[in-house]
């Protein structure tokens, strides 16, 4: 182990930055060598033997570029789990630098015994006032 002293933190870095890093750190290794006969240190491994070469494999390795996701909510719990849905997954993408995120709710309601006229009326124009781009009943 080198003089540095090492320390169990996190930290938040800017993954272009931290890229640019690694990769000017891989271009002066073999210029310095390893000096205790192992793996160079890289932010992937530390040092661990083979990590370098995984940490090069997956930083040429294209990223993703799109994600789609579908779930079925408890209608019961539906403010809940969209509340958790929000925080854990669409919080991450849209938080990333240019992301153009879209959010679908799409509800299908199969009523056996029919709706009543009521019913009707208040669905079709709370769904209007609340801009549904398509809403509507069917009779089978």
């Amino acid at each position: 182990m080198s003089n540095q002293k090492r320390f169990a933190t996190g930290l938040l870095v800017r993954p272009e930055r931290a890229l640019k890093q690694y990769e000017a750190d891989a271009a002066a290794a073999p210029a310095r060598g390893t000096g205790g006969g192992g793996a160079p240190s890289s932010p992937t491994g530390a040092g661990v033997p083979g990590a370098a070469a995984k940490g090069a494999t997956s930083a040429v390795a294209p990223r993703p570029k799109r994600f789609h996701g579908s779930v079925n909510l408890d209608p019961a719990r539906v403010g809940r789990d969209a509340s958790r849905i929000a925080d854990e997954v669409i919080a991450h993408l849209a938080g990333l630098m240019g992301s153009d995120v879209t959010v679908t709710l799409e509800i299908d309601a199969a009523i056996p015994t029919g709706v009543p006229e009521n019913v009707v009326r208040k669905v079709t124009e709370n769904s209007r006032t609340l801009k549904f781009t398509s809403q509507g009943f069917e009779s089978d």
